[in-house]
């Protein structure tokens, strides 16, 4: 493996896992398939998922060529060979829960700072019903301030271990799902279900209601810190 297949497949990784998220996206938006699991009972907008797509695109092209230029400078530090099998999970959980505690930080300080809130954030928070790519949809400004979450848990990682290249595409592709899941407004059996992490509803209740519920991947966060809505 070179450093040109470690960007290249980064890109695949993530061009893939969002491709998912656009179909999954379409089905919601304009079938009733999932209508059964729907949380919100709010109609979306007529065109909204196209007038959108612009800052989706350009979102998902900065996280795929921030990522893949990562992939590639950093390639002489990774591990490439299949480590012992209780690395991969545990360097997947460190960079989880360093990301988590990053996003929750500088998410709740979009929404306490008021001049934030109103020139970046409140982009966001336009998906009052959010769909499964929405979470794409953000002030790019936002967008980059998160993506130093995986930066920061990566290095947590590497101040022990080398990290190992497949946890990297494991970590980004969990990430990349779970983020398209919580912004889905569904409630889908089983996978709603996973003990410790967050929910489609914790999230989609911040989206409703414009405050607490901070973390993204694990909703004990705001449990630990008083922020978790109340029902």
């Amino acid at each position: 493996m070179t450093a040109i297949d470690a960007a290249f497949y980064t890109s695949m990784l993530l061009i893939g896992s969002n491709l998912f998220g656009f179909i999954y996206s379409y089905f919601v938006l304009n079938t009733n398939i999932f209508a059964k699991y729907r949380i919100q009972n709010k109609p979306y907008p007529k065109g909204l998922f196209w007038s959108r797509m612009p800052l989706f695109l350009f979102n998902l092209g900065t996280l795929i060529a921030l990522s893949a230029f990562g992939a590639y400078m950093m390639f002489d530090f990774f591990d490439t060979k299949w480590p012992a099998w209780w690395i991969i999970p545990v360097q997947v959980l460190i960079a989880f829960v360093i990301d988590d505690l990053w996003f929750y930080v500088y998410h709740r300080y979009l929404h306490e700072n008021k001049f934030f809130l109103k020139h970046i954030h409140s982009i966001h928070h336009k998906a009052t019903t959010p769909f499964p790519l929405e979470y794409l949809y953000a002030h790019p400004l936002e967008w980059m301030i998160g993506a130093l979450g995986p930066v920061i848990g990566f290095a947590v990682v590497m101040i022990f271990m080398p990290m190992n290249i497949f946890a990297f595409w494991i970590f980004g592709l969990l990430r990349n799902l779970h983020e398209i899941h919580i912004h889905s407004d569904l409630k889908i059996p089983i996978i709603s279900q996973l003990p410790l992490l967050s929910t489609t509803k914790h999230h989609d209740d911040h989206h409703a209601r414009l405050k607490g519920n901070y973390s993204s991947t694990f909703s004990w966060m705001d449990r630990i810190f008083k922020t978790e809505l109340k029902n």
